[in-house]
């Protein structure tokens, strides 16, 4: 499920056999279908429901085992899943056949999409950024396949909390850079298991304010999981919560600081 840093790398498309079966285990439980459901949902909602109702064009890249492509596929879209790993998507693929699901698996590099500019109508990149060596060729690869008024959904690491699940560290967000550059090192090499046994180690931590003033320069404009969360699904207090952290800023920002990711949600504006 990760995706590697420079255009016009040979990347190693292979994979840890513990981590290839880590993974194409927990892509079949019900929290890992859950949890692809609810990022879909929330699309739709940003969306609103004239745009959800029609067949829509889907980038899925890191797709992994596929799981997220078939949840879009078993709704009528037109889904594109890609990843480094060539085991995983041959898996993927198996997967949506049984199901005779068509969806377009390809095995390729986020910092180099083979998809025409402005194709996609939604593009999904969960838990990859951190991965990748030079993110901003994959940023900029998400944003150009987008159509105007396109969805961009990112979720990645957040510095700002103690809390993550990426090195098996307590508090390793905070740790400053030398350090961690000394852990990435272990992780690929003596100490693969603080990594879960991933080819491509998080190297990168980053905030949603980080990330959208980025995509702000870009002409999107970006929300974060406050802004797009259903009210409705929340307790009178749980709504209260919510909607102090969307009219205080500085709630805001205690609230992403207890948060152990970034998410965001960006919408390519019209030129």
């Amino acid at each position: 499920m990760n995706s590697p840093g420079q255009a016009g790398k040979a990347w190693d498309h292979g994979t840890n056999e513990e981590f290839y079966d880590y993974y194409s285990n927990a892509s079949l439980t019900e929290e890992t279908r859950e949890r692809f459901t609810s990022i879909m949902d929330m699309m739709y909602r940003v969306l609103g429901p004239e745009k959800a109702a029609q067949t829509l064009e889907i980038a899925d890249i890191g797709c992994g085992a596929g799981t997220q492509c078939r949840l879009w596929s078993e709704r009528g879209h037109h889904v594109h899943g890609l990843d480094i790993n060539r085991k995983l998507v041959e898996l993927a693929g198996q997967r949506a056949a049984e199901e005779n699901l068509a969806i377009d698996f390809r095995v390729g590099s986020a910092t180099d999409l083979p998809f025409e500019d402005e194709s996609m109508d939604v593009c999904l990149a969960p838990e990859l950024l951190e991965h990748v060596e030079e993110w901003e060729p994959c940023m900029r690869e998400f944003t150009r396949i987008l159509k105007p008024g396109g969805l961009l959904y990112v979720s990645t690491t957040n510095k700002l909390c103690p809390k993550q699940q990426e090195f098996d560290l307590p508090f390793y967000s905070w740790y400053p850079a030398p350090l961690k550059r000394h852990y990435e090192r272990l992780s690929v090499t003596t100490r693969p298991e603080l990594v879960n046994h991933a080819k491509y180690p998080a190297i990168h931590w980053f905030t949603f304010y980080g990330l959208r003033a980025w995509l702000k320069e870009r002409n999107f404009e970006s929300q974060d999981r406050f802004d797009v969360t259903a009210l409705e699904d929340k307790s009178p207090v749980g709504r209260l919560a919510i909607r102090l952290i969307r009219t205080l800023p500085p709630v805001r920002f205690l609230a992403q600081m207890a948060t152990d990711g970034t998410t965001v949600v960006a919408k390519k504006q019209e030129a």
